[in-house]
């Protein structure tokens, strides 16, 4: 049924007709015309029929193209009309009824498109337009010629059939858009969601570090740790999205998050986060209350607060357009983005941005904490740890933009008497040392990042990130010892390549890898210089997103991990996925 309307609101090739007619006559006409008055002019159009509709209010925005999201707007002057020229048939007759009646409603695009056959349901829509300004011109005492409104009243009574329908058809829509409106879920709340399928397995064998190596070769060991194979089940698993987002005035958006899933961590079965895939999670199927944040503009500032889950990805621009959401991106985790400067401690706190020059420049800045709604010892908005940071965005070309990013990270660590969770430093993406250099004590990072993206062409798109970090230990670890003075280099860096609309519209293949977060620990007192990662770990990602339609995303991909946990001892490790990806 809309896509009747639809066609019956296309109505200006049929407006072209009615021109032909008005050409030949003038709305306020010289004295030689035959003038009509008002109150005859009324007698002869009252029996034509009616639509109780806002087709009879205000002409100049009835009729919406359907193929775009604005209305058509009324032309003034023959001039906006692109497509029409003063050696066309139609320019004469346009030019009059623009300028006598003003009853032509132009596409948004400014054109006529008379060009191509009309129907009688265009041509029905059109007529009533002009009937409805004629109408409104009489009642405002102007006066027409008789001429013109014989015309149109012989015009009403060849389409009186199509006229009484389209009232009809508009008139029941009216009806189910205010059912609708009374019934609808909320005037300023959206739902929307995401469930993703996924298939995924792993190849090859644990990764280990020394410790668990020679427990291999101890005839008493046993578990987990010592076979060598991850497990060789594959899995299929689910992750539920339900997103609730309100806007109170239009461009703000507070946004309230339900999450469920099943997606496995590889890690357990690898022995080696590298493995992670980047949309797992808790894996126990139970509902969370996750995201909880709000984001407002004022002119050129926009700014940030949440108490839920907000993230430093939520307010930074992490610039890798095709592969940074976990639900459609990147089928690995470390791949996402920089893990130095855009993981870190989150959850609670708040930030902004402001744009310059247009928004070619753009500042950022942020301050989270993990427990920022505890007021325990050692933790709150600013007794534990957090991050804090600033990114400065350059976007100055259309086709290329990068972007600088400082974090400074605070881990307590359970070294510290109030810490409750061991550092973590490279955010699960690097080896065990770069995770936590030393021993769970209380750790300071300076990490520093610089991406880079830049659009070839319309199919080629290259992105690129390079991160540094400088951990230092600011307390005893979790055995007593004195580690202040220490500190790591931690290193990472990534590539990849996206390649648009190849077999279909919307399809990306992508190609990558870069190197894991790897660290070389200092001993600052003694000037001792040791690498706790004998070999620098590398992922390599393929991967294809086809779409099945807007709603359906099929992405097949793999990645390898080589030299897990920096050791070339330790095999390659494999992980295939299929993801399928529901949007609603």
């Amino acid at each position: 049924m809309w896509k009747l309307f639809s066609q019956c609101l296309k109505m200006t090739s049929g407006v072209a007709a009615l021109s032909v007619i008005a050409a030949q006559s003038a709305i306020a006409a010289p004295e030689t015309e035959d003038i009509i008055s008002p109150e005859e002019a009324l007698g002869i159009l009252q029996n034509r029929p009616t639509l109780k509709t806002p087709l009879n209010r205000d002409t100049s925005k009835q009729f919406p193209d359907g193929t775009t999201d604005s209305g058509m707007s009324q032309v003034t002057s023959i001039s906006e009309l692109r497509d029409v020229s003063p050696t066309d048939w139609a320019y004469e007759a346009l030019r009059s009824l623009v300028e006598r009646y003003g009853c032509i409603v132009g596409y948004p695009d400014r054109t006529f498109r008379g060009n191509r056959a009309t129907s009688r349901w265009e041509f029905a829509a059109g007529l009533n337009a002009c009937l409805n300004t004629m109408e409104r011109l009489i009642q405002e005492n102007v006066a027409v010629l008789r001429e013109d409104i014989e015309k149109l009243k012989r015009l009403a009574q060849e389409f009186e059939q199509e006229l009484i329908a389209l009232g009809a058809r508009v008139s029941n829509l009216e009806e189910r858009v205010a059912f609708l409106e009374d019934h609808q879920f909320s005037t300023t709340t959206k739902l929307n969601g995401e469930v993703l399928f996924t298939l995924s397995s792993a190849a090859g064998e644990r990764a280990l570090d020394s410790r668990q190596r020679d427990a291999i070769f101890n005839f008493g060991a046993d578990g987990r740790a010592a076979t060598r194979r991850p497990d060789d089940n594959a899995t299929l698993a689910f992750r539920t999205r339900l997103n609730f987002d309100t806007a109170f005035y239009g461009k703000d958006r507070l946004r309230v998050r339900f999450q469920s899933g099943t997606i496995p961590r590889w890690d357990r079965a690898t022995g080696t986060t590298m493995a992670r895939l980047g949309h797992d999670g808790p894996s126990d199927a139970d509902v969370q209350f996750d995201d909880v944040f709000y984001r407002f503009p004022i002119g050129n500032f926009r700014g940030f607060i949440g108490t839920s889950a907000m993230d430093i990805d939520n307010i930074f621009d992490v610039g890798n357009p095709f592969l940074q959401e976990s639900g459609t991106g990147s089928l690995s985790r470390f791949m996402r983005y920089n893990p130095l400067v855009f993981r870190g401690n989150e959850g609670i706190g708040g930030g902004f941005d402001y744009s310059l020059f247009d928004s070619k420049v753009v500042v950022r800045g942020l301050y989270l904490a993990p427990n920022g709604n505890s007021p325990d010892l050692g933790q709150g908005m600013f007794n534990g740890s957090y991050s804090a940071g600033g990114q400065l965005g350059i976007y100055a070309v259309d086709n290329f933009d990068f972007t600088f990013t400082y974090v400074s990270t605070f881990y307590a660590g359970t070294g510290d008497p109030q810490g409750d969770s061991n550092p973590n430093t490279s955010q699960s993406n690097g080896s065990r040392v770069a995770s936590n250099p030393f021993l769970n004590a209380p750790t300071l990072t300076d990490n520093y990042g610089v991406q880079g993206d830049w659009r070839i062409n319309d199919m080629f798109h290259l992105t690129a990130w390079g991160g540094y970090g400088l951990a230092r230990a600011q307390g005893e670890d979790s055995s007593g010892n004195d580690r202040s003075g220490f500190g790591a280099d931690l290193w990472t860096w990534s590539a990849n390549l996206s390649v648009v609309d190849i077999f279909k519209e919307g399809a990306v293949f992508n190609i990558g890898g870069g190197q894991y977060v790897t660290a070389e620990r200092i001993d600052a007192r003694t000037g001792d210089l040791r690498v706790p990662d004998k070999d620098t770990p590398y992922i390599i990602q393929a991967q294809y997103m086809y779409p099945l339609n807007d709603n359906i995303l099929l992405t097949p991909g793999f990645y390898v991990v080589i030299n897990p946990e920096g050791d070339e001892e330790n095999n390659s490790i494999w992980v295939g996925a299929l993801r399928t990806t529901f949007k609603f």
